[in-house]
């Protein structure tokens, strides 16, 4: 009997990391352009390798303090998926534990070791159903099934399998909206449900107004005071997601 079984695969890290950017209300991810091989001077999301003495979430919120300077609880990280396909990494048997980060903030960005370039994308709910992340003149998007398979899609392919991981990211945020929606944590410690609202609505779910909203995820909201204003008019309520569900 032959024994293909690999001694030592090659596991990393890959973080999926959102932020919001309030000025434009905007949701956005963080891409690296690789300076290494392979798929140099391809645009990917950033990895990190599994140290001996760490978890894989506790890899996850370390890519995110050492890179961006967030020292984040441990709510903020949430485990995705696993991507094991013999065919993701050219040359080697590497296996992706994938997180997403929630960051309350929208960091400045400086490229690190590995990487040439770091920008915010913003990301876009083309009429197809499918996410667009957008930087100026670069593009990329998520994808269908056989798109992932026959890597058809060239000028839009991130390194690696990413497109497929974030992919999988997104549809995740989209089918816990009503239950668990832990994209809110982008809008930091407190937000308003007009804010709230504009991030459900990004995602491709729209609420007509403020009292719907409330009434439809009364369930998972806090309230924890009103916001400062220099408007005339009653100050806007703000909200807190319910810390048992994170």
């Amino acid at each position: 009997m032959t024994n293909n079984a690999i001694e030592k695969p090659r596991i990393t890290i890959t973080n999926v990391i959102w932020c919001y950017d309030a000025v434009n209300q905007a949701v956005k991810l963080l891409l690296i352009k690789r300076a290494d091989t392979p798929f140099q001077n391809f645009w990917a999301l950033p990895e990190t390798w599994l140290r001996v003495d760490e978890s894989a979430h506790e890899a996850t919120l370390r890519l995110v303090r050492e890179k961006l300077g967030l020292d984040l609880p441990n709510i903020h990280a949430e485990q995705l998926a696993t991507f094991t396909e013999p065919d993701r990494s050219p040359g080697e048997r590497a296996l992706s534990l994938s997180y997403m980060t929630f960051l309350p903030v929208e960091p400045l960005l400086t490229p690190g070791p590995g990487a040439t370039d770091a920008q915010w994308f913003t990301l876009k709910k083309h009429k197809s159903g499918l996410f667009q992340f957008k930087y100026r003149e670069l593009l990329f998007r998520t994808l269908l099934a056989d798109d992932y398979i026959t890597h058809n899609d060239p000028q839009h392919r991130l390194a690696f399998d990413h497109n497929w991981i974030l992919t999988v990211a997104t549809q995740r945020i989209v089918n816990k909206l009503d239950y668990q929606p832990t994209i809110l944590l982008t809008l930091g410690p407190a937000f308003t449900l007009k804010q709230a609202r504009q991030v459900f609505e990004i995602f491709g779910k729209k609420e007509p107004d403020n009292s719907n909203f409330l009434r439809n995820h009364q369930h998972i909201l806090i309230p924890v005071g009103s916001s400062s204003q220099n408007k005339p008019g009653r100050p806007a309520k703000k909200y807190q997601l319910l810390i048992d569900l994170l």
